[in-house]
């Protein structure tokens, strides 16, 4: 560069990765520049766990995650942990609470997260350009120059932490991902993660009138060592399947492809319906009603051609066979899912081929780093996704500090 840069780092996205990446690096004497183009900081974290904000998971590791490289972000979750990000709460005396399989949630709200965040980067001197639009990038000798409305500027380290496309409403964009073609990056193809799914209107019909129900299940998705598996509450909708079971296996499920349901898993259903034939002598619906939701039974036996007022012992075994395994393994192939306006995660990003997983650094383009959900890192349903921009952010910062020291060596022995 022919002048003095500007920042020792500018990031563009002031959401989680971007808030915590550049109050890491000031806390390691970088000089920082957070810009943004919306005028409030971190909508994704306000929106987040109804408001509350599942912080983190305190469970996460590599095996929470999907990527084309699994093994990618291993490095950086070791760095730095859920019992690290909870330290820093508790510094701030914010308190917290576990609410499910390892689910932290902040107990007065996302908008506390956000203001911890806020405070980290101003203790430490780092400005924030907001609203501010970003009109090019382009790659100096040593650094980048942005084209910004609020003016150029300039940094040796340019890192990309604006997200991906779910939840347009707030935002959201293809920045990012445009970003790295720029800069010859692959990508992964894109598409909605933790979503809902959704069924055509004639074969869902006879479930819409389900909507608002909810039950603990078992859903699988994928063939042989693929296939995965998730224990959660599904929850019934008008045009389909939603609730923490559907979210979570929509990051593995392919369009076209099948997914499995378990709506008993505690239940040997075959058995039970056996033993029931046997000592009771009350209806088959009655029954069915005991172990599930009495709505779902007398829908689930109509679509089954059975007489749900029939007395267990007229029942055929083999119809009572044939009812445990439809419940067992209700197989249904989605016609799609709700899209990015109710994903809550971008499957897909930038390719982890050409980062460092140490620092997440370009390979292809010295001080250009992408952190966060625009990386091709797609953590499950539960405060996975927000340890990922944690750890990554935070490894990102130790990268940019030592591109900093080593070009001052270099500038010193030129």
């Amino acid at each position: 560069m022919s002048a003095p840069p500007d920042f020792d780092l500018l990031i563009i996205g002031a959401g989680a990765a971007g808030l915590f990446c550049a109050a890491q690096a000031g806390q390691l004497g970088l000089r920082a520049l957070l810009i943004d183009h919306s005028p409030r900081l971190a909508e994704k974290i306000r929106i987040s766990g109804g408001g509350r904000c599942n912080f983190t998971n305190r469970e996460a590791g590599p095996g929470n995650y999907l990527s084309e490289n699994p093994h990618f972000c291993r490095s950086a979750l070791a760095r730095y942990t859920p019992q690290d990000f909870m330290a820093l709460l508790q510094k701030h005396g914010i308190g917290f609470h576990e609410k499910h399989r390892g689910q932290l949630f902040c107990d007065e709200g996302s908008e506390r997260i956000i203001q911890m965040l806020r405070d980290e980067c101003d203790a430490v001197g780092v400005q924030r350009w907001q609203p501010c639009t970003v009109a090019a990038v382009h790659a100096l000798d040593q650094g980048f120059e942005l084209e910004t409305s609020q003016g150029p500027v300039r940094a040796p380290s340019l890192v990309v932490a604006c997200g991906g496309l779910p939840v347009p409403k707030i935002g959201a964009s293809d920045f990012g991902l445009r970003l790295a073609r720029q800069f010859g990056h692959e990508l992964v193809t894109p598409r909605p993660a933790l979503v809902p799914l959704t069924f055509s209107e004639q074969s869902w019909a006879p479930f819409a009138e389900l909507a608002g129900l909810s039950l603990e299940v078992v859903v699988s998705a994928g063939q042989g060592k693929q296939r995965t598996r998730f224990l959660e509450d599904l929850l019934f909708t008008h045009r389909g399947l939603s609730g923490p079971a559907i979210l979570q296996i929509s990051s593995y499920w392919q369009p076209g492809q099948a997914i499995e349901i378990d709506l008993l898993p505690t239940l040997d259903l075959a058995a039970a319906l056996r033993e029931a034939k046997s000592g009771s002598r009350k209806q088959l619906g009655n029954v069915l009603g005991e172990w599930m939701p009495a709505r779902l039974a007398q829908t689930w036996l109509a679509q089954q051609g059975l007489d749900g007022s029939r007395p267990m012992a007229d029942c055929k075994d083999k119809d009572l066979e044939a009812l445990a395994r439809s419940l067992k393994q209700w197989q249904l192939t989605p016609a799609g899912d709700e899209g990015w306006k109710k994903a809550e995660v971008m499957r897909g990003g930038v390719s982890t081929r050409e980062l460092s997983s140490q620092t997440l650094e370009s390979r292809r383009q010295p001080g250009l780093y992408f952190i966060g959900e625009v990386v091709d890192v797609t953590g499950w349903l539960g405060g996975y996704n927000f340890q990922w921009a944690w750890a990554s952010a935070h490894a990102c910062a130790q990268g940019v500090l030592a591109r900093q020291q080593q070009l001052s060596a270099d500038a010193a022995t030129a």
